[in-house]
Parts: structure tokens; sequence; C-alpha cells
């Protein structure tokens, strides 16, 4: 599956639907609209209104469906879902235009309002829906005819894994699921499902599992008796950008836990990543481009007087750089401005504390005001972090406090942030234990993320840095 191709159909289709419903709904204003209020055939004539609107327009649609999160998930589509999303894309996008280009027309009457609005998103809707829903209607039916499929691997090795795994094959329509073997929790001298799925290997290697077969969906398949082991399996895969499913109890079914997304499907769990809605996610998303191209323009001065300053009272880059432990696990380089002495870490990794001889006099000014953190502003604009997260830490680092606190790895379900709330409650951690302290700090973080607590960490963090504070 080419999952940028697939995305690339949607964005082409969305843009030129947009760019072919305004072109006819500018040609259905001027030769009905018009001609009804002034009585007469208007000429068709394509203003330079047409024009910004054929510029303007199709850019702003296809920002509404990425904040929507249209573009989200591009194999996995429901038709009867689809068509309720961009009919209410469509009126939101629709009051929009009408208020900013249209609320000006030369009117007779209010009812030409009422027919303009209407004419507008009706054209839309249906030259927008049309393609997609071809498109749709292809993928899925080479979905359902396993003609393509995400790769999937069960964990679990009995009865309930081989029930689970005869039930999805025998579907007369296949939901997708293509499996390349099974993980085990213990070792033992056979398991029934080997006679329909090789071996994968075991709980603890999940993550190399994964990365290897490019695994995109996890069954949770388990006896009675290891229900226990549930939330440590939770706990290896909450990190990883992988659908987690598991099969549910009738308990489960009969409190509504358990939501079916095909009607000939098998009765599964379905454990979610989302933190935010889709449209907050994607917002922040945004709001973090559009804050690191105001800061990187507006501290142009400032970085490159900071530059000089690091270049002439140390010797040495003026950018530090190192890898760190980003979203689902993915390693990233993080930038920043070296504030310390050059191989400063030439005995092994060590945490910074507050008299330590290993920053320089300048570092200790960079450090204090938070600007040896600006070039960070770089990695959010490559994807790599946003503006409010937990802060990104070495593997070094994750692997003692993973031995402590094996939960940490649920900060991987979010990218890592300049800021967190960790940071703007508890400060720099010196030691693994004061990691573990502020960590509650950061899961109380992502377990209520909004756009709203981002604003209030951000507006926190200013407030220390101008009173001199440390975080």
């Amino acid at each position: 599956m080419n999952k940028r191709l697939q995305t690339i159909k949607y964005l082409l289709f969305d843009f030129l639907s947009a760019t072919l419903s305004w072109t006819v709904f500018y040609i259905y204003r001027k030769k009905v609209i018009e001609s009804e209020i002034f009585g007469f055939d208007i000429p068709l004539e394509f203003t330079n209104r047409y024009y910004i609107g054929i510029i303007i327009i199709p850019l702003l649609w296809i920002f509404l469906y990425y904040l929507s999160g249209y573009y989200k998930d591009i194999y996995r589509k429901s038709r009867l879902k689809e068509i309720w999303q961009t009919f209410a894309i469509t009126i939101t996008g629709s009051i929009f235009i009408f208020f900013i280009l249209l609320l000006d027309d030369q009117i007779a009457h209010y009812k030409h309002y009422y027919k303009l609005f209407l004419a507008l998103t009706a054209i839309h809707f249906f030259i927008t829906y049309i393609p997609r829903l071809i498109i749709t209607s292809i993928t899925n039916h080479k979905i359902h005819t396993r003609k393509i499929g995400f790769n999937t691997i069960i964990i679990g090795c009995n009865k309930k894994a081989v029930d689970i795994y005869q039930k999805i094959e025998n579907q007369k329509q296949s939901v997708g699921n293509k499996f390349v073997g099974f993980v085990t929790l213990e070792e033992k001298d056979n398991y029934l499902i080997e006679k329909y799925l090789p071996n994968s290997g075991k709980l603890k290697n999940i993550d190399q599992i994964i990365d290897k077969y490019s695994i995109e969906e996890v069954i949770i398949a388990l006896e009675t008796k290891e229900h226990k082991e549930i939330e440590k399996i939770i706990n290896y895969l909450d990190h990883k950008k992988v659908v987690i499913k598991a099969i549910p109890s009738m308990y489960d079914i009969l409190m509504g836990k358990v939501k079916m997304s095909h009607i000939l499907g098998t009765p599964i769990i379905q454990i979610s990543h989302n933190l935010m809605p889709t449209w907050q996610e994607h917002a922040k998303q945004a709001f973090d481009i559009i804050l690191s191209i105001i800061a990187l323009i507006l501290f142009l001065p400032l970085l490159l007087f900071l530059a000089i300053g690091i270049k002439t009272t140390s010797k040495g880059p003026i950018i530090y750089s190192h890898e760190r432990i980003g979203r689902f696990g993915k390693p990233f380089t993080l930038y920043k401005f070296r504030s310390m002495y050059v191989d400063a870490e030439k005995n092994g990794p060590e945490l910074s504390s507050k008299n330590d001889s290993r920053i320089t006099p300048f570092g200790k000014f960079l450090r204090k005001t938070k600007l040896d953190e600006l070039p960070n502003f770089w990695n959010v604009l490559k994807g790599d972090m946003s503006i409010v997260g937990p802060r990104p830490e070495r593997k070094y680092y994750i692997d003692k406090i993973v031995k402590v606190a094996p939960h940490y790895l649920h900060l991987q379900k979010v990218k890592p942030g300049i800021t967190s709330w960790g940071q703007v409650k508890y400060g720099y951690a010196e030691d693994v234990d004061q990691m573990v302290k502020r960590l509650k700090y950061d899961i109380l973080y992502i377990e209520n993320m909004s756009l709203y607590v981002d604003l209030k960490i951000i507006i926190y963090t200013l407030l220390t840095i101008f009173k001199g504070g440390n975080i």
C-alpha cells in the first residue's frame, strides 16, 4: 500500500473539485441570480473576484478537510461516514465563504441570499463527494477482496487466538487484516496457532517485530487466565503507531464498549490513540508550524547575537545536536544552542545540575532565559516536536526510567515539546528519581490534552521566564 499516493489522490481531486465547484457557482451567480436581479441576461465575465477565489478557495477547502481529519487513516474509510463528513465540512466552509465573499453582493431580495447559499453548498458537495465516493469504493473493494491489507499480528497463541484468526480469515468480505504471525507471552514447546501462523517472537521484542514486519494492526487474543497481562501489553504497544484491538468479554459488550465498524465484521474492541478531537490535533499542528515560523523570523537578530556570543566566549560549534526519542519511539536529532564546554560528556551521559561546572558562563545565561532552546523551533517545523509536549529524552535515560516507571512509555503517544506541564510544575530534573517525579505531570498532560491546556502552559512558561525562574 502506498499511503502517500493515496493521500495525493484525495488531495488532487479535492483541489480540482473545489476549483470546478467555484467556477460552476460563479457562472450560476452571473447567469441566473444577477440576470434575475437586473431583469436582463448578464454577459459572462470572469472578474478579479473569480480569479482571487480560484486561488484562495481551494486552499481553504483543503485546510478545512485537513482540520477535520479527512486525510487521516486514508485506507480506513467508511462511505457512510464520508458522506456525513463531506456534508458537515461543506456546510461549515460554505458559511465562511458566504460571509467573507458573498454577503456584500447586490441583491433585490433576501431570497437571493438563500439561493446563493444553497447553490454554493449543493454544487460543492456533489462535485466533491462523487470523486471521493469513487476512490473510496475502489479502495474498499480491494480491501474486501484481499488485494490490499494491513499487516497484522496476534498476541496470544492458544484457543482464543485460533478462534479470532479463523473468524477473520473465514469472513466472506475481508476487513483488511493480513496476518503475518503471532507473538507469545511465554516460552512453550508448541502453540495451537502455529498450525496457521509463524511464531514472530516474544512480547518483550514487540518493538523490533512491529518494525521488522511493518505491522499496522495488533489483535490481543488472550486466554482468561492471561488477562492480568493486558496492562503490560498496552504499555508495550501504546507508544507505537499501530491500531490495537482486543477480543471483548460479554461484560464489555453489555457495557457498550464494543463498537462495530463493519456489519459483517467480528466483534472486537479498538483501543483508541486519540487524545484530542481530530480537529484540535490538526489545529495544534497548524499552530505549531505558524508560531515556529513567526518565532524564527522575529528572533532572527537575537539568534545572530546568541550565535556570536557562543562563538566568542568558548571554543566549539554554535549548535549542539544530539539524538532524542520522539513520538512512537522514533529517534530524531534535537538542535539547541551549545551551553556547555566541548566534550562535556566524554565520561558518559550526565544530567546537568544548578552548579554544573560543564556549563559555560554564557551558557548559564542561555539556560536561565531558556534561549538555548530557540533552535527547537526548527525541530517543530521538521515535525519532530510540538510547542507543548513532554520534553524529549535520550534513550539512555528512558531505559533507566522505564525500569522504575514502565508507564513512562505512554509519553511517546505524543510529540515531545519545547515546553511541558512537567517543566512548568516541576522544572529541570537532575537525576532519574526527579525525572520519575516529574513524569506524573506529563502523564496528566496527555490525559487532558487540549488547545486550552496548551495555551495555559505557554503563558505560564513565558511568565516564568520573564520572572527569571527555572523551568
